[in-house]
């Protein structure tokens, strides 16, 4: 568990299934105006809770109650040889924001990045026109990298296939 100016950093449990799924609810409707499909984000929330090679979830918690949450995966990097974690599934509820829950999160996994040998970045997916994060997020060290995301998706929202 992580503290930063009355915020708690603690790992997600299944106890927080409700909590993640409508989390993520949110931010696909939020920032890309897409509405999950609950028969696909329902299982792919429980399988990260189930299975910790997939990921793993921190909630932020502000009086006892979850107020973020972030999803990490991971990234092999044969040129750098050691684990890249992708921070996805970034949300804070509206009411909280602004008060440094992000900011505990990222630096709570910052803090088990650098104390593990094999993790050699962290990344993170941001709209290009989601500029207020990218100042967020350059604000903890971040910055734009010079590679740009190319996908084809073949289930959920926006696959072309």
């Amino acid at each position: 568990m992580y503290r930063w100016h009355g915020m708690r950093i603690r790992d997600a449990t299944l106890a927080d299934f409700d909590f993640i799924v409508r989390a993520n609810q949110a931010l696909a409707a939020e920032t890309e105006d897409l509405a999950l499909d609950p028969g696909l984000v329902g299982p792919g929330v429980r399988a990260v809770l189930d299975d910790p090679s997939l990921g793993h979830y921190y909630l932020a918690e502000l009086d006892g109650r979850p107020v973020g949450q972030l999803l990490t995966t991971f990234e092999w990097s044969d040129w750098r040889n050691g684990l890249l974690l992708w921070i996805q599934s970034v949300y804070v509820l509206p009411g909280a924001r602004g008060q440094g829950a992000f900011r505990a999160l990222f630096r709570h996994l910052a803090e088990l990045a650098r104390a593990d040998s094999r993790i050699c970045g962290i990344r993170l997916y941001v709209d290009r026109h989601n500029e207020r994060a990218q100042v967020v997020y350059g604000r903890l060290g971040m910055h734009l990298s010079n590679y740009a995301v190319m996908e084809v998706v073949y289930r959920g929202p926006e696959s072309r296939a």
